[in-house]
């Protein structure tokens, strides 16, 4: 969240990986016996006395490293794989908040950025076709099979079965709007903006970077900030839809939030999440499973290290 904030600012976000985690273990245990007697009369000074006790002591030592080079280029800039956007739909993630969270365009048709580098409006039958796709999901009426084929594509197989009046008419309306054959049950999974052919779904994916870009442009940044220019104003697109809100809404305040799911403290002020936010706790939530989504690399050796327990 801090990194999402200062992109914010543009300032230079800093990624670490824990590279090794140390646990250091120690056990120490004690036992006291002792006892006393006095010969004579009385006896009331004798004595007796047994005691133990025990310590144990757990000292995690966790490294971390700067994210650079090729991993740094594999997890944050490379964009998300069609197949495996699909993937999450197929694994029951709410098809219209995938897409619209990872997609910058579906066969031509673009999604809203609020980026200032990409700042741009969507296309209206880009929101249709969430819509539409949600509730043929919502129906419970769409069968799904991925394939990989060879290099990045991937065989789409779509199965949907139409007994009502709407979800036919949604069927409809999606391969109209994508300019997909009618009836054709097998397609054509790729990268890319624009389809090659009626048979092909043309997704331009954004990698992760691209995605804390956008949820950046929309932080509430305090309004002293951007009159002097020290962050990027707020983008001035009209909202349209209820899908033109922000995906993720950050707040800011001079004082440190009493009700926050998630804050951190930046150039003197709070930026936080509301707890009761549940659709920006929710998509939060979502990006760590697109970073570990993001992340298809083998993870390099790290050396072992071994603390002896004293």
């Amino acid at each position: 969240m801090l990194n999402i904030v200062k992109l914010r600012y543009a300032d230079a976000p800093v990624y670490l990986e824990v590279s090794s985690v140390i646990s250091s273990t120690a056990i120490q245990s004690q036992v006291n016996l002792s006892a006393s007697w006095f010969s004579g009369l009385p006896a009331d000074g004798n004595s007796q006395a047994i005691g133990a006790s025990g310590v144990y002591t757990d000292r995690p030592t966790i490294s971390y490293t700067p994210l650079s080079g090729e991993r740094f280029s594999r997890y944050l800039l490379t964009p998300l794989s069609p197949a495996a956007v699909f993937s999450l739909i197929q694994a029951g993630y709410p098809v219209d908040r995938v897409l619209h969270l990872t997609t910058r365009a579906a066969n031509g048709l673009y999604n809203r950025s609020n980026s200032p580098s990409r700042l741009r409006a969507a296309d209206p039958r880009f929101y249709a076709v969430l819509d539409a796709l949600r509730r043929i999901q919502r129906s419970e009426k769409l069968g799904m099979r991925i394939s990989q084929r060879s290099g990045d594509d991937s065989e789409l197989f779509l199965i949907a079965d139409t007994t009502s009046a709407q979800l036919e008419d949604d069927r409809r309306l999606v391969r109209e709007y994508l300019r997909l054959q009618p009836d054709k049950e097998v397609l054509h999974l790729t990268f890319g903006s624009v389809q090659r052919s009626d048979t092909e779904v043309a997704l331009l994916t954004r990698s992760m970077s691209e995605i804390f870009a956008e949820i950046a442009a929309t932080i509430e940044a305090p309004a002293i900030h951007v009159q002097e220019g020290r962050a990027n104003p707020a983008p001035t697109l009209p909202v349209t839809s209820e899908w033109d809100a922000p995906l993720v809404r950050i707040h800011s305040s001079a004082h440190q939030p009493g009700d926050a799911y998630a804050a951190v403290h930046y150039r003197d002020y709070w930026f936080w999440i509301d707890d009761r936010d549940m659709k920006s706790k929710s998509e939060f939530l979502f990006i760590l499973v697109l970073l570990s989504l993001a992340e298809t690399g083998v993870a390099p050796e790290v050396p072992v290290i071994t603390v002896p327990a004293n």
